[in-house]
């Protein structure tokens, strides 16, 4: 019989509370994550206590980066209504703006780099009406299509090694959606539902693939952690001492989850902390953007 596993035992990374910190990624033997509603990105340095360093303000939701490939200073980032450029302490070079509506009040959400250097970003409305987001795919040439749309408020995306499945969450409907992508052009080329935890359990929210091909899964609302192997079984559920938990990271034998203190009536102590502890699970660090075109 298997031994159980202990817990992780958590512990803050930094002193900060941020109101929605989101998008942890493992890059150059740091944590980057954004502070989504304030705008701002982050990095630390390894897994000590110490005071995150602030690589952007933007004054406006800045749902995630991607660092652009040679380059230490440079981010793809999906803010506001679209997707840009920018540089450390810099301002956004627009790609596009594809959510900038009228009569709807529309952001960018999760995002991540898939491993042929492809940006993909989410949007939904800021009052997370029904079926009004999108899935958007930012190529290496730089130019933005709309994938999927119908979406409320997507989260994710996470994909495998291989680049040929990607996961998808939509948080307000408590699902996570398998599709099929070819690896050379992007293309989605099927789907499938994947998982739908008990509503007592939380919603997915930022997830992560590990090197064993697992699922990582941030559950809102639930203060957990999920762990499903590729045919979609439970595999592990960790205990996070924060109800919103909100996206999952591995990097230098840690585990980082990043929290939220956005609509908790009375948060704790550790509501909107950065979460940190140890752990013998690794995971690809964030992978860059390919080429950037003149802007």
């Amino acid at each position: 019989m298997t031994a159980p596993r202990p817990p992780v035992v958590w512990r803050p990374l930094t002193s900060a509370r941020h109101q929605l910190a989101e998008g942890a990624r493992w890059w150059e033997g740091g944590l980057l994550y954004v502070d989504l509603l304030r705008g701002d990105l982050y990095r630390c340095r390894g897994a000590s206590d110490g005071v995150p360093e602030p690589l952007l303000g933007l004054g406006m939701p800045l749902g995630a980066v991607t660092p652009v490939a040679g380059s230490g200073t440079e981010w793809v980032v999906a803010a506001g209504d679209g997707i840009a450029l920018c540089a450390t302490g810099g301002r956004p070079r627009w790609l596009a703006r594809p959510e900038r509506r009228t009569g709807r009040a529309m952001r960018m959400n999760d995002g991540v780099c898939d491993p042929a250097g492809r940006f993909w970003a989410g949007s939904m409305e800021r009052g997370a009406a029904a079926g009004a987001g999108s899935l958007y795919r930012v190529d290496p040439d730089g130019s933005v299509h709309r994938v999927l749309d119908g979406l409320t408020v997507p989260n994710g995306p996470a994909f495998t090694a291989d680049g040929t499945r990607m996961y998808l969450a939509d948080s307000a409907l408590g699902t996570i959606t398998r599709h099929t992508v070819d690896p050379v052009t992007g293309a989605l080329t099927g789907s499938e539902p994947f998982a739908a935890p008990a509503p007592h359990e939380g919603r997915p929210d930022g997830m992560t693939v590990d090197d064993e091909g697992h699922l990582w899964v941030a559950l809102w609302g639930g203060g957990q952690v999920r762990c499903y192997s590729a045919d979609a079984d439970v595999l592990r559920t960790l205990s996070v001492p924060t109800p919103h938990p909100s996206s999952v990271a591995f990097g230098g034998g840690s585990m980082f989850v990043t929290t939220a203190r956005h609509r908790l009536e009375r948060p704790g102590p550790l509501a909107g902390a950065v979460l940190v502890g140890a752990t013998p699970v690794s995971a690809p660090p964030a992978r860059a953007f390919g080429r950037v075109p003149p802007v």
